[in-house]
């Protein structure tokens, strides 16, 4: 039988950490040796002989975490947001130091939405316009979503590297928020409802056309599925990789 990989849950007691704690556990080829809530030592996952750390924390403490594991050789898979572009940079100086290392920072564990939002890149190049609506449950602190960022980050990419321009919007006045934020470009708007979970839209239009790409999560189970997929290929990408879809063969 192969061996199990050794696996810690960070913010075990969370919605999402206690999904990931069933998941761990039902996988065959892991272990589950520690499952932390919040004020527990991170000590305790030297005690336990972790090697692989799933952070489900808040953005306080996900770079003390992470830092916490590189610096003692384990393999990280990160779905807390707050990672700012100078965290990510320190993330990475660090991990220089530690070239075995693996850690995956991921928006959106849901392989379905990680799909969407590649798709919607690659197809945003033949439009005239884009626009991303995020939709999540009102308990979410964030907005908008970390997966409506990352997706208006490659489609922004996407689109420069064609050589198309800005989507045509001809608004001179308008009340604060009506036309959402704007992530490189592409303008964002967030829905916070009471029933929702995880979901998005991305709007392609064209002269007598539109293009929808929605995904939805109904249940955090959805993500469980890309966290595993994320600690089975982990150790073989060292240094940092930010996005699922850096893991998959997507083929476009």
């Amino acid at each position: 039988m192969t061996q199990q990989l050794p696996v810690a849950v960070l913010g075990a007691n969370g919605r999402m950490g206690a999904e990931a704690v069933k998941a761990v556990e039902a996988a065959p080829d892991m272990v589950l040796v520690a499952a932390l809530g919040r004020g527990d030592s991170l000590d305790s996952l030297l005690d336990a002989g972790a090697r692989y750390v799933v952070d489900l924390t808040v953005p306080e403490s996900t770079e003390e975490n992470v830092r916490f594991a590189v610096e003692n050789g384990m393999h990280a898979v990160v779905g807390t947001t707050g990672w700012d572009l100078g965290r990510l940079e320190s993330l990475e100086t660090l991990l220089a130091g530690h070239p075995e290392v693996g850690v995956l920072i991921a928006p959106n564990f849901a392989l379905g939405s990680v799909l969407t939002s590649a798709f919607a890149a690659k197809a945003s190049k033949y439009f005239e316009s884009v626009e991303i609506i995020e939709l999540h449950h009102p308990d979410k602190v964030d907005a908008p979503s970390g997966t409506a960022v990352r997706t208006a980050q490659l489609v922004a990419a996407e689109r420069e590297a064609a050589g198309v321009g800005p989507s045509p919007d001809a608004t001179t006045t308008e009340l604060a928020g009506a036309r959402g934020c704007e992530v490189d470009g592409v303008r964002v708007h967030s829905v916070r409802l009471r029933g929702l979970v995880a979901h998005q839209e991305v709007l392609l239009g064209g002269p007598g056309e539109q293009l929808t790409l929605r995904h939805d999560s109904f249940d955090r189970a959805s993500f469980m599925p890309g966290v595993l997929l994320g600690v089975r290929n982990v150790a073989a990408h060292p240094g940092l990789t930010v996005g699922l879809d850096g893991y998959l063969d997507l083929g476009l």
